[in-house]
């Protein structure tokens, strides 16, 4: 069955490199924003009876984006799509996927529903926040990691005398995974939140003296983790040339300005939401498109 791949605006570049990767043009598809700020959509290709993929990660703005797909993926199914797939190379509102008090919605469920109410089939992301969101989903999901190819991309930089960090206790899976990627020792902050953008440090275990620090994460979102981790690294004696390596680099709000206060020398990512141009380090971008073609292909096969 033919496949048509659309992208929405969200990360209009990585749409295109996905679509090229594939072999095939990428869709054309008409988004317009009404003065009430409504959003208007038109599917301006020929889906009747084909595999239509629809990329578009929830980057922030979150909501608009999230409505973006889901009327993307209506205008389709209206026009006799065979099959509905969601591309999400992030996840917003992963991190919702537990209540922690009686008063808090489950925001991590309630998207997942609402994907499902799109009449998606099937749904790609790439690193989850967590993997307990994975038991929130009805549909079929490709759950891809980036980790080996990041891992790969930090490697000069992971010679003798580099360590491995994990920002907190629930990055140190991630963490072991690119220490024995990398044949590197492992060392691990223990923080605590104490809001959606600040953290306090309690400690660390492992050896960091002398050692330049290699901080893995699964996302940065205002950097208040890996900031104070960076900070904690150093006043334990480590290398002033730090790598940091994290799949979603999202860099909002005080994000850049609390990374420029740390010797931040170089910051390792994917293009799973769009780069900003300028930071005031070295930032190299590992393209997603061949992981999530990969994961296409075989699922697309895999119903013929």
């Amino acid at each position: 069955m033919e496949l048509t791949v659309f992208s929405g605006t969200a990360n209009r570049a990585l749409g295109e490199n996905l679509a090229r990767t594939l072999g095939r043009p990428l869709g054309r598809c008409h988004l317009e924003r009404f003065p009430d700020g409504e959003l208007y959509v038109e599917v301006q290709e020929d889906v009747r009876g084909r595999n239509v993929c629809l990329i578009q990660p929830t980057a922030p703005p979150v909501g608009e984006h999230l409505m973006e797909l889901l009327l993307m993926a209506d205008a389709c199914w209206r026009a006799g799509a065979a099959r509905l797939m969601a591309v999400v190379p992030y996840f917003g509102y992963a991190r919702q996927d537990r209540r922690g008090k009686p008063g808090e919605a489950l925001g991590g469920k309630l998207v997942v529903d609402l994907l499902e109410r799109g009449r998606f089939e099937r749904l790609v992301a790439v690193h989850l926040h967590t993997p307990a969101l994975e038991g929130c989903f009805g549909m079929p999901l490709e759950h891809l990691d980036a980790s080996h190819l990041l891992a790969e991309a930090a490697r000069p930089h992971a010679g003798d005398g580099a360590v491995v960090v994990s920002p907190d206790l629930g990055a140190v899976k991630l963490a072991e995974r690119y220490a024995r990627q990398l044949g590197l020792p492992l060392a691990i902050v223990h923080k605590r939140r104490m809001s959606g953008s600040e953290v306090s440090v309690r400690g660390l275990v492992g050896e960091v003296r002398g050692l330049r620090p290699i901080i893995v994460d699964d996302m940065i979102s205002t950097a208040g983790t890996i900031a104070a981790t960076a900070e904690t690294v150093l006043k334990e004696g480590c290398a002033e040339d730090i790598t940091v390596v994290a799949t979603h680099a999202l860099l909002v709000g005080p994000a850049v300005e609390r990374l420029s206060q740390v010797p931040i020398r170089r910051l390792i990512s994917t293009d799973s939401v769009p780069q900003q141009r300028t930071l005031p380090f070295e930032h190299s971008v590992v393209g997603l498109a061949p992981l999530l073609a990969d994961a296409i292909c075989r699922v697309t096969s895999e119903r013929r």
